[in-house]
């Protein structure tokens, strides 16, 4: 990207107006009470986010995902660290996944709600034995007259304390010779007595819950599939792209919130006879951090700009990785350093770093891990053999 246009500012400045209201001292509060962020939810709804790229007949704004990513970077690095990044994620993967491939009246009825903030959905992928491994998930929809009956389980489920609907993954046949066979996607209303949970105690993000999720004999229409049925990845696939670029710009924006802490402390910090920032020690791990950050950052943009074009669907998931990779690398590099400008202090909660330390490590982690990105890169990139 060689500047951003009008539109792109107006959109940044909104962001940063919005994460100016919720700043550090409101997400220690959270995250030490466990609270979730209803008001900062509230206002992301207000201000349009979660329908951004929502086409404009539907309800949105008809935007790209180069747009989606300056707003959660911005909302990141404007005093939330990582605790709008999940806050604004969980409540976009229904929405971008609808945007893909709704059909019926009620499904573009849900898509409408969404893009408003009226509803929130959250999304069940992961299961105990299907993790990365997405093909092997064992929750089954058996077809019975004009409805599916659900069953199964699924785990690290964020939010459902907080949606109206969820997007429910599951497999609708057995595996065959293609990896891409089986796997069906059904929007599902919540609360259900079919549906029950309970919480994950987490090191960190504590502002929302993730949960254990069991099946109990669901019971749904036919009409609240999403797509055709065994062939749910491919509506899937979009959203999980844009999963990796939203992570990468959450990381990158908790990641400049730390640095920018940091560099202000080193600025104020006298030990030595004069500022600690002065010292090399101290002065060069911070600028080495800025520089892997912006250099990051700008594969971000290069990567949702492939992805918004979509004439070159390889090379955008290959950007999309090697993204997602090199900002959570550079993120935890600079929050590292941003802890230890701090020396002891850093571990005390009063000045955050703590915090944004802990929240950074689950981006490694998250929505896959970084070996997983390396394993892409190498097969799908460089053109090397599948090594796992």
């Amino acid at each position: 990207m060689a500047s951003l246009t009008e539109t792109q500012s107006m959109i940044i400045a909104t962001a940063e107006a919005v994460a100016e209201q919720f700043g550090p001292d409101y997400w220690r509060e959270h995250d030490e009470r466990e609270a979730y962020p209803e008001d900062f939810i509230t206002a992301l709804a207000e201000h349009g986010f979660f329908g951004l790229t929502v086409p404009e007949p539907l309800g949105g704004s008809g935007q790209g995902l180069v747009e989606l990513v300056l707003v959660m970077e911005a909302l990141c690095r404007g005093g939330g660290g990582g605790g709008p990044a999940l806050g604004y994620l969980f409540g976009l993967l229904g929405t971008m996944t609808l945007s893909h491939a709704a059909k019926t009246e009620h499904q573009l009825e849900n898509l409408k709600a969404l893009a408003s903030g009226e509803r929130l959905c959250a999304f069940a992928l992961s299961e105990p034995d299907a993790g990365t491994n997405s093909f092997n998930i064992s929750t089954t929809a058996v077809e019975r007259g004009d409805d599916y009956v659900i069953n199964g389980a699924k785990w690290f489920i964020t939010n459902l304390q907080h949606s109206q609907r969820l997007l429910l993954v599951t497999q609708t046949r057995q595996l065959e010779s293609s990896e891409s066979c089986g796997l069906s996607l059904f929007l599902v209303d919540l609360p259900s007595e079919a549906l029950s949970f309970s919480p994950t105690p987490k090191h960190g993000f504590n502002y929302y819950k993730s949960n254990q999720l069991f099946i109990d004999n669901l019971v749904v229409p036919k009409s609240s599939m999403i797509g055709e049925p065994g062939k749910g990845f491919a509506s899937l696939a979009p959203t999980l792209n844009a999963e990796r670029l939203l992570v990468a710009a959450g990381a990158v924006g908790t990641a400049r919130l730390a640095l920018q802490a940091a560099v202000n402390y080193a600025k104020e910090r006298e030990v030595f006879r004069g500022p600690i920032g002065g010292h090399q020690a101290i002065q060069h791990p911070l600028a080495a951090a800025h520089a892997k950050l912006e250099a990051a950052w700008l594969t971000v943009l290069e990567a949702a700009s492939l992805d918004d074009e979509g004439t070159r669907p390889e090379r955008a998931a290959g950007m999309a990785n090697v993204a997602k990779y090199v900002a959570v690398e550079a993120a935890i590099d600079a929050c590292y350093q941003s802890l230890q400008t701090y020396g002891g202090a850093g571990y005390a909660r009063e000045y955050h770093q703590e915090r944004w330390w802990r929240e950074v490590q689950l981006f490694r982690l998250a929505p896959l891990t970084q070996q997983m990105t390396l394993n892409f890169i190498g097969q799908h990139v460089l053109g090397l053999p599948k090594s796992y």
